[in-house]
């Protein structure tokens, strides 16, 4: 795959590097209702950035006072999300793809003693995915391996015609991985750091985005 289908968007200066900067910032993450929010954001900016990607049409549109022809998307993507952190992200290109079809996932990493962790894939709810714009979410990609299996999981639901993946922060294993496993994938990708530990955890990163969202767990 080309290196042109990874868009690395903090390389560009634009606002939303301010809610990548907040989503680090453990001064400011503590504040839950602005976590989300950030998330949000950051999912309504890279749907307008893939917006551009989708097939358009000029169609006539009425007004009080004539007709002005617009160019309009003649796809419906599906939007497809990792549970639970996956959610704010979601929600953020939902309300750019508003008329958009959805498909939820449960994918999680069970750890082992040792460092070791295997990925498990508990609940799918997902449309016909044949010949759909497929859009993955997913705001931290550590390894790949979650985002590896539910591609795989998701096209036993039938072949997307293109498959994009969201996320606010990726590591460069991680993409590395994904795009070894899946050539034709589209990354957009917020930030991209360089290390992981040996957890699996992206440095600097900025922790667990899921208990940042909505709270501690008691499950590892």
């Amino acid at each position: 795959m080309s290196k042109t289908n990874v868009h690395h968007l903090s390389t560009q200066a634009s606002i939303l590097n301010q809610y990548i900067a907040e989503l680090r910032d453990e001064s400011i993450q503590g504040d839950r209702m602005r976590f989300r929010k950030n998330l949000e954001r950051i999912g309504m900016l890279m749907g307008y950035e893939i917006s551009k990607q989708l097939q358009y049409a000029e169609r006539e549109v009425r007004t009080p006072l004539g007709v002005a022809n617009i160019e309009l998307p003649t796809q419906i993507p599906v939007l497809a999300t990792i549970l639970r952190a996956g959610l704010p992200l979601h929600n953020g290109l939902l309300q750019t793809f508003d008329k958009a079809d959805n498909a939820f996932i449960s994918a999680y990493r069970k750890h082992h003693k040792g460092g070791r962790f295997e990925i498990n894939l508990e609940y799918v709810s997902c449309p016909d995915l044949n010949d759909r714009l497929l859009i993955i979410s997913d705001p931290m990609v550590a390894t790949g391996a979650s985002v590896d299996v539910t591609i795989n999981e998701l096209k036993q639901y039938g072949e997307p015609s293109e498959i994009h993946l969201v996320t606010a922060i990726a590591s460069t294993y991680g993409i590395d991985y994904i795009r070894r496993r899946h050539a034709d994938i589209h990354i957009w990708a917020a930030a991209i750091d360089d290390e992981l530990t040996g957890k699996s955890y992206i440095v600097p990163g900025l922790g667990d985005a899921g208990d940042l969202a909505f709270g501690d767990k008691l499950q590892e």
